[in-house]
């Protein structure tokens, strides 16, 4: 019996649709609160639903075992397909957010007009992401630049994906694929855009 799979939306590589990160390229994978489809943004292309990490997952799975099946979460749903769905033995039924607060992240560049808030997971780029609007018309960034990621543990962080002219933090040049870690007054380049970390 073959495992099921899931396709990487960054390397865009077979990976098991359990995993927590693509084993091809480290990215942390999103899966959709409502779907169950993994991506990268805030919100689901497929059904408009909250993206979230595997782990968010497992802790509202784990939570909803605790709270006896809440409706709140698995809304007519049977505690055995609840169960299926928090071990990863079916997509069908995906668990919920939860868990724990993440800090407000805020890119801001008031010259250029720019003010974005930090999504876990999501792209920074030209052609891609959330936040494309900003960068448009910015020929030095990249269609895909750079990332932000959340970890409950170490907070938030930024990494490079192979962007053509670079990221920099504090300006010291990051080296692609490798997270950095964000502070509060930080300053995040990508490419020639300078934006100013608040986190709070």
């Amino acid at each position: 019996m073959y495992a099921a799979m899931i396709i990487c939306p960054i390397c865009k590589q077979n990976v098991d649709d359990d995993s927590r990160y693509c084993d091809q390229c480290g990215h942390a994978l999103l899966y959709c609160s409502k779907c169950g489809q993994v991506g990268v943004g805030r919100r689901c292309t497929s059904c408009g639903g909250m993206m979230v990490s595997a782990d968010e997952r497992q802790d509202a799975c784990a939570h909803s075992s605790r709270a006896g099946f809440s409706s709140q979460i698995f809304k007519g749903v049977s505690p055995a397909a609840s169960s299926a769905a928090c071990t990863g033995s079916t997509m069908d039924v995906p668990c919920q957010a939860g868990g724990y607060d993440i800090p407000t992240l805020l890119l801001v560049n008031p010259s250029l007009d720019i003010r974005i808030e930090g999504i876990n997971g999501a792209v920074i780029g030209r052609r891609q992401g959330p936040y494309r609007e900003f960068f448009e018309n910015k020929m030095y960034v990249s269609g895909v630049h750079a990332q932000l990621l959340y970890h409950q543990n170490t907070g938030w962080s930024v990494m490079d994906r192979h962007s053509s002219n670079g990221t920099k933090l504090n300006e010291r040049q990051m080296q692609p694929d490798i997270s950095m870690p964000l502070k509060n007054g930080d300053i995040l380049s990508i490419a020639d855009v300078n934006l100013y970390v608040m986190i709070g």
